[in-house]
């Protein structure tokens, strides 16, 4: 096992906490998606999110094998389990798994789960999927070459990873104040931590 005590395991451990935690408190992108929702999947009626806001366009996507790689929850992988593929949602949260678990027993959909942090994908053989989907979740570590080196070591020669980014300027405002009354106004300086920069 890696030293609980190196910064990445340490980042690891404390956003496992964090997101098991978001699940307890139902953030919305840990709320399994509605039997509707992987009904209408199973029907070729179907969406999912990359980032925050834009559906990435259907045609990116055929029969294939996929990686939903720290993209738990519920969403994602169930979607695309009922849509066109045959899924494998890797993430670090135990809670977001289970939402991922239940709602492929509940459908029947040939998905796998897999705990596990994902700078290390040593779970996986060197080429095994053609897609890895992957939101806006390498903002979770440290570093992110690491997380790039294993997604390219398991994803099929020609294959595809789709990953989202988020601007590091976003982490400079208010999030509250976005939120509630949208304006946005600095509150923090950059380079922005949850350890170092909020109580």
């Amino acid at each position: 096992m890696a030293n609980p005590n190196t910064a990445p395991e340490y980042v690891r451990i404390y956003n496992r906490a964090a997101w098991d935690k978001q699940v307890e408190n139902g953030n919305e992108w840990t709320v399994p998606f509605s039997d509707q929702v992987i009904g209408d999947a199973r029907r070729g009626v179907w969406q999912i999110l990359l980032t925050d806001s834009k559906p990435v366009p259907r045609d990116w996507f055929r029969e294939l094998d996929v990686l939903c790689l720290a993209s738990g929850g519920g969403q994602q992988g169930p979607v695309l389990a009922g849509a066109c593929a045959r899924v494998t949602v890797f993430n670090n949260s135990p809670r977001q798994l289970e939402g991922d678990r239940t709602v492929a027993q509940r459908h029947n959909l040939e998905l796998t789960t897999v705990e596990g942090g994902m700078r290390d994908l040593s779970a996986f053989q060197s080429e095994s999927y053609d897609l890895i989907f992957h939101p806006v979740t390498n903002i979770f570590v440290p570093e992110i070459r690491p997380v790039w080196s294993e997604a390219f070591r398991v994803l099929k020669h020609g294959g595809t990873m789709l990953a989202g980014i988020v601007n590091p300027i976003m982490y400079t405002f208010d999030n509250k104040l976005v939120d509630e009354q949208r304006v946005i106004q600095v509150k923090y300086a950059l380079p922005y931590s949850d350890i170092t920069s909020i109580t």
